[in-house]
């Protein structure tokens, strides 16, 4: 089990990450008194009845309809049956964590009022690995997803632990709890805000920083095997250009091919090469760029608030707004161009896996295949990578431009962040499979090469941990299955670590 996040201030993008990859949540101190203190300003403005939404008054179009004070508890409980209509399939383990995470965090700030026990629940489930089934589609916004969570609260729904699927009150049961009678505020707290869209987010940067130093490696790994400059990725005229991202990738380039005597060997048969060798540092570079600006975007998200209402003062003199938190723009946005990025490295990765399997341009036996005719070697797997490539391009398309209206005009412009946040995701697995593509490709060309150049020493050691997971291809086996175990070796280990290593 990884180490505990304890929740004092905000919580980082790379934190909620590794809740998702099965670290505990805990509650420092200040943050539990935060959480108590915001029920404490909930309970006060039921008591003097101050109208806040969905407090004392519907949700939606319904937001002018007064709620007596015996009906608010089944206000928050019947919010929590009506909103979850979410279908298709549920979420993945990590996914489901970040989300809940994210929402533990959110709460955390003492804005939203729920009570202490909610959060108690929440991370019980999360702790166990008790999790909640969210169903994938059907959300605009965030309400399917989180009412999917706020379910098991109440003792409804379904969770899954381990391969085993349990009714909501059984894994209550599990955990030696109760379902929970909510109280005014929490049916709508546990379906509001970006938490869905700012977990998935944190998710994605993670994995998308993870595949940024992968795409360096495989590219470094590509060049060598086709490249021609004598000098290449020279730090002084990169320096050029700026760009925090492309200094760095000349850096990683620089450090993969650091003594290749493939390198040496090829120097000077060209006057440059094409652009998918040659522009690496530009466009790696730019993905590292707008990586930064969206961790950035996250970050901030983290660090806000974005229930709605926010309750503050105190709770002598408790006070209630009505804003727009819970609207997640900037997060549609951010998702939307981390996305656009991930399919661009995506792109031009595939560009690379044509050029060492392309007998026209690659110097190398056509398709990297052992046998001339009889064999295809990597021919259709290219052709597989092209395809990803085309569906990142459809899914690439901005979510956060989609609109709708909803709830009777009272919803009437949407910007579709959570959504936006799981199709950057399914573009990330796409560029993961296009990579390990690539990296399997640059192996087998290495072991096709002409004559006895050795390798950078660097690459050398991404070569042989290459060939522990598979072998040789020589038409032998179904080539997907051999992509599966490269995309898995890709997903657990670090390739700058693994090259330092030796």
């Amino acid at each position: 089990m990884a180490d505990a996040v304890v929740i004092d201030s905000p919580l980082s993008w790379n934190e909620i990450a590794a809740v998702a990859d099965g670290a505990t949540l805990r509650l420092a101190p200040a943050a539990r008194h935060r959480i108590e203190n915001a029920r404490a300003i909930v309970d006060a403005l039921v008591e003097r009845e101050i109208r806040g939404y969905g407090i004392n008054t519907g949700v939606g179009a319904l937001c002018d309809i007064i709620i007596s004070r015996e009906d608010q508890q089944a206000l928050s409980h019947n919010i929590i049956l009506s909103h979850a209509c979410g279908v298709g399939q549920p979420l993945g383990r990590q996914e489901t964590r970040a989300i809940m995470a994210a929402q533990i965090a959110n709460f955390a700030h003492g804005y939203s009022g729920v009570g202490i026990e909610v959060v108690e629940t929440l991370l019980a489930l999360l702790n166990d690995d008790m999790l909640p089934v969210i169903p994938s589609k059907g959300s605009v916004g965030y309400l399917t997803h989180a009412a999917a969570i706020g379910l098991v609260l109440i003792g409804e729904g379904e969770c899954r632990h381990g391969d085993r699927l349990l009714g909501g009150r059984h894994a209550l049961e599990k955990l030696g709890r109760a379902p929970l009678a909510l109280r005014a505020k929490e049916g709508l707290s546990l379906v509001n805000g970006t938490p869905c869209a700012t977990g998935l987010g944190a998710l994605a940067i993670a994995r998308l920083s993870h595949l940024l130093d992968w795409a360096d490696a495989a590219a470094a790994m590509t060049y060598e095997n086709l490249g021609a400059q004598s000098d290449p990725f020279a730090e002084g005229p990169l320096a050029l250009r700026q760009s925090l991202g492309l200094q760095q990738v000349g850096r990683n380039l620089r450090h993969w091919l650091a003594g290749s005597a493939l390198i040496a060997q090829s120097a000077g048969s060209r006057t440059q090469d094409p652009l998918s060798l040659r522009a690496v540092p530009q466009i790696h570079g730019a993905v590292r760029d707008a990586f930064a600006q969206i961790a950035d975007v996250v970050g901030r998200e983290l660090s806000s608030v974005t229930d709605n209402p926010v309750v503050t003062g105190s709770p002598e003199a408790p006070e209630v707004y009505s804003q727009a938190h819970a609207v997640g723009a900037a997060l549609g946005l951010a998702m939307d161009s981390l996305g656009t990025a991930a399919a661009e490295l995506a792109a031009i990765s595939e560009r690379r896996i044509d050029r060492l399997v392309n007998p026209l341009v690659s110097g190398l036996p056509p398709f990297l295949a052992a046998g001339s005719g009889v064999a295809s070697g990597f021919m259709i797997i290219q052709y597989t990578a092209a395809a990803l490539v085309a569906e990142n391009r459809r899914l690439a398309t901005p979510a956060s431009l989609d609109g709708g209206i909803t709830s009777a005009l009272q919803e009437d412009i949407l910007t579709h962040a959570t959504p936006a946040a799981d199709k950057a995701l399914a573009i990330l697995g796409n560029l993961q499979t296009i990579l390990a593509i690539e990296v399997m490709a640059a192996v087998q060309a290495y072991d096709l090469q002409a004559g006895s150049a050795e390798k950078a020493s660097r690459t050398e050691v991404i070569y042989r941990r290459v060939r522990e997971t598979v072998p040789f291809y020589r038409d032998d086996r179904p080539l997907n299955g051999e992509v599966a175990k490269v995309r898995a070796m890709i997903s657990g280990l670090s390739p700058s670590l693994e090259a330092d290593a030796r």
